[in-house]
Order: structure tokens, then sequence, then C-alpha cells
């Protein structure tokens, strides 16, 4: 439809703050951020389409802004921007395209025409803007009133009690069969009592959930018919993405009714966040909303106008410039109170601590903004401490009041069960990676301990494949990495040998048990209790059908796995000698042994010289659980028993000796991963020097009592 002329109904000018869309008396107060603009218009577009243009001529601190009488809540609208078109100044207002606003707490609708969305003509640095209007082609931005259902009271589970279980809204609830049909894939779907009751009796305290925040698939992807499943291209950072909702248009309610029965039950709702690149890509992508109003402000640019890439995504939002960090700390601030959000997991941190793309700085503008705001400073806040450049892997290089991603668990704990390594790094990695996190005094929990993550193998296809098998991606196999520290077990993917069959099931309950055992904050991703596989596609981003979505079918391994995950977690949980807040460091204890000490097969303690073994496969970790230093909610010291943990690797079966009569008077079998469900099948209790034959690649854990 042609658009009217532009009027000017404003009856105030209102204040700059806070930027989005808010209902005020007699209409609504529109503010948005463009320090290059001649000129902003808001733009009403009504049911049919028809486009209403409104200049907002207050102009504050750089920002645009006004109050418009007479609109409403439900109202559809975007921003057109005039000013200069200059692309090799990154500079690139271009009012032939509707842009969505950045605070849009609701978005409507998806790029139906990636041609429409291009700002230039020809060759990007010509400097022709494109005058093809992309109205009808475009998302719109839909004004919304505050408030909305309780989100319950926020559990506060302390770290050292979190166990993280990392989930798709869609693809969790997709296939279950006691969902009803039209909430399957949704915020509701996650709230079902069915669903969140399977939570409850696995154990887990917080859903880590994939990008939530308003999606738009890259153009590559959609010239291949596919679309950004994971959710890491974002368009709008303050509007929940209408896909999940049951009923779109409703997706802040069902959000809110989501959480609210999450904190009903004690768990936890960790956001995983992407503020390190936009859905608009490189400098020759769609614009669509940031790159129309200000590329400057919002993007890290090189000297002739094109995106710096530091993400691997075609473009890096800019931690070190005022537009972005108020951005990034509103929208934080925005889920955390008005949606009830626990914590947030942030996708390549790394980046944002590099300000206008320098070097990292942990104590940069934005990662200091994040951590000093007295609201985000409560939440739970999870860096994955890497980034797509060279240098950007700074595991353990973050602030005090972050936990990380912690890779080199996940490497090593792989390496460890495969055979490939000694015991010299697993020590550091079982005991809460004290030589990444102790420096800058920090608790054992910042390690966010895991061994799978939605990007790579899942815990079964890591036990199954030695390869990626990534065809269905479109991408010839050339995405997903190829370090994936995986073993087949002797055959690559499918088979009905037993005793290879046997062996993968063994090492998957290796690796979760080494997972929930070790200090730290485990993370397990879901589907993965389920024996979930995605046939070894180790980067199924895009790919939205049954390969990514949970299998709810009943069956025996599925059922198996679950049993042994839920005993193990319920071990962790009665145990806080395993989950202890405070790095060891070898102080005496009250039974007169140092707080951890690690055994050798003959039972022996470990000398310097064998932990420079790179053959060693085996090793003893025995916790002195008489002074844990684990607490109460109350604030209370609590006393445990002690725990000694044997970790073989080895390819034959092996002896092992109980330590000293000192370190227990008897050892009593508590978990055995050769068996399917963890229970031993011998769980009387042992004496002090007694020999235990470990099997092949095998894990016990017993009870030191005194």
């Amino acid at each position: 439809m042609p658009a009217s002329p532009r009027d000017y109904p404003l009856i105030r000018a209102g204040g700059p703050f806070p930027l989005g869309s808010y209902p005020e008396w007699g209409g609504v107060r529109f503010a948005v951020a463009s320090a290059v603009a001649d000129a902003v218009e808001v733009c009403l577009i009504s049911e049919d389409g028809t486009e209403r243009r409104i200049e907002l001529a207050e102009h504050t601190f750089g920002i645009w802004h006004g109050i418009v009488p007479g609109v409403t809540p439900g109202q559809r609208y975007g921003y057109r921007v005039h000013g200069p078109y200059d692309p090799a100044r990154g500079v690139r207002c271009n009012p032939a395209k509707l842009l969505v606003d950045p605070y849009a707490r609701r978005i409507s609708g998806d790029v139906t025409s990636i041609a429409d969305t291009l700002d230039y003509v020809g060759d990007l640095m010509d400097g022709i803007p494109s005058r093809v209007d992309s109205l009808g082609s475009v998302p719109l931005s839909v004004v919304t009133s505050p408030g909305g259902a309780d989100t319950g009271t926020k559990p506060e589970v302390p770290f050292e009690e979190t166990v993280v279980y990392e989930l798709h809204v869609r693809g969790f609830t997709k296939t279950h069969p006691d969902v009803p049909a039209r909430l399957r894939g949704t915020y509701l779907g996650l709230a079902h009592p069915v669903v969140v009751e399977h939570l409850v009796r696995l154990g887990v305290t917080a859903v880590e959930l994939l990008p939530i925040h308003t999606i738009s698939s890259e153009p590559g992807l959609r010239d291949r018919g596919r679309q950004n499943y994971w959710g890491y291209s974002t368009l709008g950072f303050f509007a929940p993405h209408a896909g999940y909702a049951s009923e779109p248009g409703r997706e802040i309610e069902e959000f809110r009714t989501m959480v609210a029965a999450l904190h009903a039950v004690g768990i936890e709702v960790i956001l995983d966040v992407v503020y390190n690149h936009t859905c608009e890509g490189g400098a020759g992508g769609p614009t669509l909303s940031f790159r129309g109003l200000d590329a400057p402000a919002y993007y890290v640019l090189g000297p002739n106008g094109y995106d710096n890439d530091l993400t691997g995504c075609g473009n890096t939002l800019n931690g070190g410039s005022p537009t972005v960090v108020r951005m990034v700390t509103d929208s934080l601030r925005y889920f955390a109170g008005e949606l009830g959000v626990d914590g947030f997991r942030f996708d390549l941190t790394s980046a944002l601590g590099r300000p206008n793309g320098g070097s990292f700085d942990p104590n940069s503008a934005l990662l200091t903004a994040i951590v000093s705001d007295p609201v985000l400073a409560r939440c739970k806040l999870i860096a994955e401490p890497w980034d797509a450049t060279g240098e950007g892997y700074r595991v353990g290089g973050f602030g005090p009041q972050w936990t990380e991603w912690n890779g080199r668990y996940r490497d090593t704990v792989r390496d460890f069960w495969r055979g490939a390594v000694g015991v010299r790094d697993l020590a550091y990695r079982l005991s809460g990676s004290s030589d990444l996190f102790a420096m800058n005094r920090r608790r054992p929990w910042a390690s966010v301990n895991f061994v799978t993550a939605h990007d790579g193998f899942t815990l079964r296809d890591l036990v199954s494949y030695n390869d990626k098998h990534n065809n269905a991606n479109g991408e010839e196999g050339r995405d997903g990495t190829d370090d994936n520290r995986s073993w087949n077990c002797g055959a690559e993917g499918e088979t009905d040998d037993k005793e290879i069959l046997d062996l993968r099931a063994r090492q998957a309950r290796n690796l979760v048990a080494t997972l929930l055992l070790s200090t730290g904050t485990p993370m397990l991703v879901a589907g993965d209790e389920r024996w979930r596989t995605q046939g070894g596609n180790n980067n199924a981003y895009c790919v939205d059908d049954e390969t990514s979505w949970l299998d709810w079918a009943q069956d025996e391994n599925a059922s198996d796995m679950t049993t042994f995950v839920r005993h193990v977690i319920s071990l962790r949980t009665r145990a806080p000698a395993l989950r202890q807040p405070h790095f060891f460091d070898g102080r005496p204890t009250r039974s007169g042994e140092p707080d951890l000490v690690w055994f050798r097969p003959d039972g022996c303690p470990m000398s310097d010289e064998n932990w420079f073994d790179d053959s060693a496969r085996s090793l003893g970790m025995w916790i002195d659980g008489s002074e844990s230093l684990s607490r109460t909610r109350d604030g209370e010291l609590v006393s445990d028993d002690s725990w000694l943990m044997l970790l073989h690797a080895g390819a034959d079966p092996a002896e092992f000796t109980l330590p000293a009569e000192r370190y227990g008077d008897d050892y009593e079998p508590v978990l055995d991963s050769n068996s399917p469900d963890g229970k031993p099948t011998e769980p009387e209790p042992l004496e002090p020097g007694e020999t235990v034959l470990m099997p092949a690649r095998s894990l016990l854990l017993l009870r030191a009592r005194r």
C-alpha cells in the first residue's frame, strides 16, 4: 500500500527514556536511538497494510522520541530513518527500509523477501541506495502493555547445589505423547505438568533454554530451505520468539506462565542470550533494524565500513558502544525483572569483552555494566569464554562474578575415558579446576562442567561415532568441528553387536557419573538421559525435525539411562562433600587427614612421579566429608561421609586396593557404572586393604564410613 504523507499529531514530546514503545496517558510514547539520523519516522501499520508515518521531532541524547495520541497496545509499527547514506563510513540511513524497533517487546511476522531488505543496489560500496520499499517483506514491532501473570518466587538455588539442564523449547516437547498437540514445542508445553514432573524426578535445579529472543534466519539458510533451529540469529533482544507460543501474539503471557510453573517446583530458568551478533549478518546482508538505525553505534566496523567479524556470524555488536551497553543491560533487566528469569548464559562472551574489536578485557564496559547492575548482579551469570578469533579462548579469564562453560573439562574427560591421556589434568577437572578459577578468588562452582552441549555430539553419539555425519545440514559436511574427541567403541554408528552396545552404554555412564560427581556446576543436555541420537550430526543447528527433537517413546535403553542419571543426581544432592563450595587445598580436617587424597591402584597416595606417567589410566579420589565446608541455606556447616571414587579407563580389568583404615573403617559401594541402573550388584561393605577388580573402562563410587 502507498504510504500517506507525514503528519505531526504529537501532543507532547515525552522523555527519551526508557527506549521502546510505552503506553502513556492518551497514546504511546516512542523512543529510538540513532546518532546519525537527520529525521526518524514512526510508521503505524494497519491490519490491511496501510501505513501512517509520523515524524519524531524531539531529539535528546541521540534518541528520537515523542508521544503519538490515539495509539493503543496491539498497534504494529516500524521506523524509517532519513539521513546520510555512505556505506564506506558504515552509515546506512535509507527510509525505504522499514526497521524493527530494537526495544520491541513483541515482533510479528518474519522476512518474506531478502531482496527487498537489501538497502543497496549493485555493489555495496557504489553507494547507491535501494528504493525498494521493504514494507510487507519484513517483521513488524508491536506495542505491548506492561505486566502480566505472576512469575512466582525465584528459587535462588545456591550455585553449589545447581544442576543445569540445557534444552530447546521447541525440540523438548515436540513429540511428547502426553502433551496436547497444540502445546507441543511451546512455552506452555514446557510448563505442562507431565514435563515438569520429568524435570523434578530427574533432579535438575535449572533449565538453560537455547535462545528464545526473536529469531530471523540467515539468508544462506533460507536459500537452502532451512532455518536457524538453534536460534543463534537474533532480531529482537526484548521480544520472546513468537514461534514458541501456542497462540502467536500471546508469547509474553505464555513465557511468564512457563517461568511460573518451573519456579513453583523450585527450578530456575536460565536463558542462552546472543548479544555478540545479530541476524543482519555481514555488511552485504539485510537491513532489518540495527544497521539502518545507526550501524556505527551497534557494530564493530572496519575503516572501509565493512563489519569486523569476531563471531563467525558476519557481524559483531560493539561492547564498547554506549548504545549497545544500554541495550544489552536493558534487555537483561527486562527478562530478569518483568519476566522472572533467574540467570543468563552468554553466547561467545569473549566478544562482549572486546570493545571496538580490540583485545579482551574482563573489565570492559559491557562486562562491567552487567556485573555492577543491582538487578543483574543477583542473577546467575554464565560465560561461554570464547569467540571466533585466534585469541578468543579465555576460559578462566573472566571476573569474580562470572561462571564459565569449561571446555577444558569437556575435552579432558572425553580424552580420559577414550583412553587418550593420563590422569594429571583429570585431577584438576574432577576437583573444580582450581588451576583456572582459583586465582581471582572464585569458587569451584565457577566451573560449569559438561561433556556434551547442544553444539556437538549427543552423549549416545559421542560413544557411537568417530566422525561427524552432517550431510543433512546442506553444507556437504563442511560445517561442524572435527575435534570431537569421541570413540565409536568399535563400529561407526548403529550396530547390532551386543558387546559394542554394552561398552557404549558403560562409557556413557562413565561420562555422566564423572560429570555429576566432579566438583563444580554440572550441565546436562536434554535427551542424553533418554539415549537420544542425532545420527552422528554434531552441528544440527538448522535441522528442525526428529533429528533434533527429543524422542519420548518408551525404550529400554532410554529407561535405563534415565534411571542411572536420576540415581547419580540423587547421590550428589545427598552428599555435600561432592559439591563443596570451596577448593580443596590439602587442609587437615577433623578426621586428621587432608581434605583430598589421590590414590594409585595399589592403594598408596600418588607421588609426583605418578602424575607425569602419561600411560596411567586409573585414579582414586578420596574426599574427606567430616569438614566439607558446605552449608545449609541458613549458613550452618554440614558434615558428610567421606567418599572414594575409583576411575579406570584402561582396556583391560585392573585391581584396586582400597586405602588404609585411617581413610575409612569400611567402604560401601553406592554407584557402579558397570550396572545399567548404577546400583552395585554387590553392595556389601568392603574392608580397608581389600582388592576390588575393576572391569575395563568403569567407575565405582564408595562411601568411606567411620
